[in-house]
């Protein structure tokens, strides 16, 4: 096991919550068939994702940040959406 640290953990963190919120763009441009920008979405978070994996095959430490950057990741870009259906206009 090699050494925590606590620069990756937040690039992890912050990482795994742009994944979440590049997957609401990504299932939302697909289900709109926006091509370009699901695939782009898509491929961005392979490789944001990619980063992730492997620092945590090293360490599995950095599961933790992981996994709470993309709950918050997900509950924030889920409440975005809903913000904008409820306040269209201001978003």
């Amino acid at each position: 096991m090699t050494d925590f640290n606590w620069l990756t953990a937040a690039l992890i963190f912050f990482g795994y919550a742009i994944i979440d919120w590049l997957m609401t763009i990504y299932t939302l441009s697909v289900v709109s068939k926006k091509k370009l920008k699901a695939a782009n979405a898509g491929t961005t978070v392979y490789l944001l994702t990619s980063f992730g994996v492997i620092n945590y095959v090293e360490d599995y430490r950095y599961i933790v940040p992981l996994l709470v950057g993309g709950w918050l990741g997900t509950y924030l870009s889920v409440w975005h959406e809903e913000l904008k259906h409820r306040m269209p206009g201001v978003f």
